[in-house]
This record gives C-alpha cells, sequence and structure tokens, in this order.
C-alpha cells in the first residue's frame, strides 16, 4: 500500500534545471578534449558533449503542477543575448579532481543570467544558491583517480573548445536511465537582441 503511494506521488514529480544550450562546434571541441583525458589511466565518466550545457540553477525534484509556475516566473527573466568562449580544463581540486570541467569566460554575463533566474524562483519556494556561482562546462567524472590525469588537465590548460552566442535560457527536464540521463526542454525564453 505504501509502496503503491510512492510509485503515484513521484510519478507527479519532474527532475527539472534551468540551462543554457551549447552550440554544435562547442561541444564537438568538448569531445576532442575527452579524447586527450582518454589518453590518461584513471576511470573517467565521460559527460556525453551532445548533452553539455551550462547548468544557472537545478531544481530538483518538482511537483508536475508547480511546471507551470516556473515557466510563468522564468518568462520573466530578462537579458541581452552575449557570447561565451569556452576555455581551457580545470579539475574540482589541484592534486585530487573529482570533477574535470572546461572553464567559460563571458564578461561575467552567464553569472548575471543565473542571478536573474534566482531572483524568478526564490518566490516560489526554491532556495538560493549559497555558494558563488561560476559557469563551468563539466566533462568528466574521477571513477578512480591516477596521477597521469593531473598531466592531462595541464596539456589542455590553454584549450579553447570554441564560442557560441547565447540566446536563450532553457527550462529542462531530466530522465535518469542506466544508460545515462534524458534531457527534454519544457521551455526556452529568449534573451533579447544586442
Amino acid at each position: 500500500m505504501v509502496l503503491c503511494r510512492m510509485v503515484a506521488y513521484h510519478a507527479g514529480m519532474v527532475r527539472a534545471f534551468v540551462a543554457i544550450e551549447l552550440s554544435e562546434e562547442v561541444k564537438e571541441g568538448l569531445r576532442d578534449a575527452q579524447e586527450h583525458l582518454e589518453g590518461c589511466s584513471a576511470r573517467l565518466k565521460m559527460v556525453d558533449p551532445a548533452l553539455a550545457h551550462i547548468t544557472l540553477k537545478f531544481l530538483g525534484e518538482v511537483e508536475s503542477e508547480r511546471i507551470e509556475q516556473v515557466e510563468e516566473a522564468l518568462r520573466g527573466v530578462r537579458g541581452a543575448s552575449y557570447t561565451l568562449t569556452v576555455g581551457g580544463v580545470e579539475g574540482s581540486n589541484r592534486r585530487r579532481p573529482r570533477v574535470v570541467w572546461c572553464t567559460v569566460s563571458d564578461g561575467g554575463e552567464t553569472a548575471r543570467l543565473a542571478g536573474a533566474v534566482e531572483n524568478a524562483l526564490e518566490p516560489l519556494g526554491f532556495e538560493r544558491e549559497k555558494r558563488r556561482f561560476t559557469p563551468h562546462i563539466t566533462l568528466a567524472r574521477v571513477r578512480e583517480f591516477d596521477p597521469s590525469l593531473l598531466e592531462a588537465i595541464e596539456d589542455l590548460a590553454g584549450a579553447q573548445p570554441g564560442s557560441c552566442k547565447v540566446r536563450a535560457v532553457a527550462l529542462k527536464k531530466s530522465t535518469l536511465t542506466r544508460t545515462g540521463p534524458i534531457y527534454e526542454t519544457l521551455m526556452e525564453v529568449p534573451l533579447s537582441e544586442e
């Protein structure tokens, strides 16, 4: 009886996040960086470049009937389109990284956009992120560390996987499967053209 209730409750939940989509050029550059990382002896779980994005805010499990409220709040997010450049590769820790990502340079525009998303969603009860927002694109999670990973990261420190124009903010649904997440765009909020 309890199990049935849990399943019914879970069926009414949507795992959601707000993100910026990346261009195919950038995704191709991410693939190249991952190929270099694969040459090291660490055991890495690569993020599929086709799914790569910049998360502005992770919402977690949201009741499906509240998604409409989230969409309405996000429609109020304002900003101008801008260009971001994906930069070098870094680890979450200099000595023993658990995550490997690419840096993003954009003159602070993505952080401003993330702040606008926070402001829009806080009245709905979504708690503000306490850590300072730093845009990045996750390449891999480290399953088993090996010192050769540090050398591979250093080799890619000056890499530039590409640039792209940010024209919209997307509300995404994430469905977790055994083979990895499946993302679906629920809505997009266009940014004004410069």
